[in-house]
């Protein structure tokens, strides 16, 4: 027999696990599912936090490399950039194992191996061998996240053309790169390698850096990075990017159709992100999705099916780690018969 819980999590970010732990301490038979093999999501494993890691490590390498004209002689410095990244992969483990000490104190079930609808009850979970474990849930909780966005017919190799995932994996500090998107997920990562010897280019198709946030910041923020040395070539719109064994050539248009081209060892595409619904078999079940294909849920996080919920990056909203956090404990506390709180438009 297929064991059976109150309520299950698919996703083990921050707000899947939090959402998870907050269930079982409210007296609910949890189960959290996760498909990387580790427990937090983008943000712990290849996000906000071996970002963050990378940004104090590569300012550090910055600092004490012109500590000389300060006045403080300190012969030679060299970046073992080996060193760094695992100084950066063990930041983020000694987090992921907390995450998952933090269920198991909570007597959370957690399963490793990508979870999909096979009815509305029903949880089919498949490891890495393909080996299918199938368990029975009163509740679900849809808490996938979401992917890097590329452009249109260009694909991630993670090696030339690149998403922050692959921008934080770098054995060799790149000589030159372009970053496609002035958003601040590739203007950190832009950042991190400009500070270790990198010539960074961004290339944003408005005529301002970090879209979306005020003004007067962005306008600060990017005379801040221009000292850092990255260039920027605003109101250019990329055409084509074509690939080959030693780099990329990217391919821009200004707004008064002038054509410039890129050549660079390795492109960072950060143009957003997308829900990662693909793959739940949502449209078996009838969980409807809007045109952004987020799940679309009311302001008690309750989607068109009364047993399936969802919050974080899947849904509506900006797509953040806390706000997934708040998310995941208002709807454990709503499955739950409490208040919880009502999540306005």
């Amino acid at each position: 027999m297929a064991d059976k819980f109150q309520a299950v999590v698919i996703g083990g970010g921050p707000g899947g696990y939090v959402c998870a732990i907050r269930l079982a301490q409210l007296g609910l038979k949890t189960a959290c599912v996760e498909s990387r093999g580790s427990l937090g999501g983008t943000c712990l494993n290849i996000g906000c936090i071996p970002s963050k890691s990378l940004l104090n490590l590569s300012d550090e390498f910055h600092k004490v490399k012109h500590l000389s004209s300060k006045g403080i002689e300190i012969g030679d410095v060299k970046l073992n950039l080996s060193k760094m990244m695992k100084s950066k992969d063990k930041a983020v483990t000694v987090l992921t194992k907390g995450v998952e000490f933090l269920l198991k104190k909570n007597k959370v079930t957690y399963f490793k191996g990508t979870g999909s609808f096979k009815s509305k009850n029903e949880i089919s979970i498949k490891d890495n061998q393909n080996k299918e474990t199938i368990i029975e849930t009163d509740k679900t909780i849809i808490a996938t996240g979401s992917l890097p966005v590329s452009l249109p017919g260009i694909e991630f190799d993670e090696k030339i053309i690149v998403s922050s995932t692959g921008a934080l994996k770098f054995e060799k500090v790149p000589k030159k790169m372009v970053v496609v998107g002035g958003g601040y997920i590739g203007l950190e990562m832009g950042s991190v390698w400009s500070r270790l010897g990198a010539e960074v280019h961004v290339v944003e198709f408005l005529d301002h850096i970090t879209p979306g946030m005020d003004n007067e910041i962005s306008i600060e923020f990017m005379k801040i990075l221009k000292k850092q040395g990255i260039n920027f070539h605003l109101q250019h719109k990329v055409d084509q990017i074509k690939k080959s064994n030693s780099g990329a050539t990217i391919s821009t248009t200004d707004k008064e159709g002038n054509i410039k081209k890129f050549e660079c060892d390795v492109v960072l595409i950060s143009v957003g992100r997308k829900p990662n619904t693909k793959g739940l078999n949502l449209e078996k079940i009838g969980v409807d999705l809007d045109e952004k294909n987020r799940v679309k849920t009311d302001r008690n996080f309750q989607t068109n099916q009364s047993n399936i919920y969802a919050i974080g990056d899947v849904i509506k909203g900006p797509m953040l780690a806390h706000k997934a956090e708040d998310e995941g404990i208002a709807v454990a506390e709503i499955i739950a018969g409490q208040a919880g709180h009502v999540n306005y438009d």
